[in-house]
């Protein structure tokens, strides 16, 4: 079975698109992975998304308007992924852009991702997957993080616990351990913050191989106000995103601590803020290895500050060792997941989002028959029974 998977995270740059084939060996699923690309979102795209975002204030228009403006985005992605699969795909997962994730109280009430997946489905001819977050949500879970269910199948727990780490717009955490429940939840920003500070004081969108960063010096007190961060401190399960890491909340941190900082030290902090929390989220759970990927690992200055603060306990790598490209691991995350829920499997996992139950995930947009069912012939008239 040939899928396409797309992602397009809390960083918002664009889409990672890929194409797998799926075979099954009795209890063992085989990925084979076909190909895989990025679509950078244009400027236009990244502004109407980053002014729809809270905290901003939006109008129904502008949501409409942007949903199917990424739909468009995505349509090309999954047309591109079919080129990927050989010309020929059975299903387009479309996980969508969120823009907003509902929490209250550390109960998630609801989820948002926009990318009219009709519109992707006029455009491939198949089968789209979408809407993945919101069975999670409706069954008592966070709706998120997802991509443990991918980790829990490909790492092996047997030599001891061991963590898949993403290093997205926000840093999201996976531990498998031998006999114990899959664990995952988001550990806090990794990007989200850093891509901020580029934006507002290097008007750039992203501090390229965290040049600047390594340039600064930590600042003590701007790293002990942002650690105090109450999220940091909750429980699992949890999840977060931009509706609480945003430029606005680095405005605020930096008004609050009431003294001038260079940004190049700004860069610096945030990057051991990251590193910080995530180090000290694996010596919890006494990891002995944390497998990487997502956009993180390509900031050298991130990657040296992780391996200088696992001390020896754990092992940094990526999930390139593993063949699973570290920038695109999310995209085939979400292609095993419209394995599963093609399958009528769950791909959330009450452990990780705190649901009640295991959620099959996503709603359907077909493009014809699903699951390959031969459509009877067309109706001419409808006769109702008494």
């Amino acid at each position: 079975m040939k899928i396409v998977g797309l992602m397009s995270g809390t960083s918002y740059d664009g889409v990672d698109v890929v194409a797998a084939e799926f075979t099954t060996d009795g209890d063992t699923l085989r990925m084979r992975p076909l190909g895989h690309r990025g679509l950078d979102y244009d400027d236009a795209l990244r502004e109407s998304i980053g002014a729809l975002l809270p905290p901003a204030a939006t109008t129904i228009e502008a949501v409409c308007r942007l949903d199917n403006a990424l739909g468009e985005v995505f349509a090309a992605a999954a047309a591109l992924g079919v080129e990927l699969a050989g010309g020929r795909a059975d299903l387009v997962v479309s996980p969508g852009q969120t823009v907003f994730h509902w929490v209250e109280d550390g109960t998630t009430r609801g989820t948002l991702q926009l990318g009219a997946p009709a519109r992707v489905a006029a455009r491939v001819g198949v089968p789209v997957l979408a809407d993945l977050r919101s069975a999670d949500v409706a069954a008592g879970g966070q709706g998120a993080p997802l991509v443990p269910a991918f980790d829990a199948l490909l790492l092996d727990a047997a030599g001891g616990p061991r963590a898949a780490l993403n290093l997205g717009g926000i840093a999201n955490l996976t531990v498998v351990a031998p006999g114990a429940p899959v664990l995952g939840y988001d550990v806090g920003p990794a990007n989200a913050l850093l891509d901020a500070a580029a934006r507002r004081f290097l008007d750039r969108p992203c501090d390229l191989d965290g040049a600047r960063a390594a340039a600064g010096r930590v600042h003590p007190r701007l790293l002990e106000l942002l650690l105090a961060e109450p999220y940091y401190a909750a429980p699992p399960p949890k999840s977060t995103g931009k509706e609480l890491f945003h430029g606005g909340y680095l405005d605020d941190q930096l008004a609050i601590l009431g003294e001038p900082v260079a940004p190049d030290d700004v860069l610096a902090t945030l990057t051991v803020l990251t590193a910080a929390t995530v180090a000290a989220e694996c010596a919890r759970h006494g990891v002995t290895e944390v497998v990487a990927a997502g956009g993180g690992v390509r900031n050298p200055t991130l990657m040296f500050r992780l391996v200088e603060l696992a001390e020896g306990r754990w092992r940094l790598r990526t999930t390139d060792e593993l063949g699973v490209p570290a920038q695109a691991k999310e995209a085939y995350a979400f292609a095993l997941l419209g394995w599963l829920s093609w399958h009528g499997l769950p791909g959330a996992i009450p452990s990780v989002t705190g649901a009640r139950r295991a959620a099959v995930l996503g709603a359907w947009t077909p493009a014809g028959p699903l699951h390959g069912a031969t459509p009877p012939t067309p109706p001419r008239r409808l006769v109702v029974e008494p």
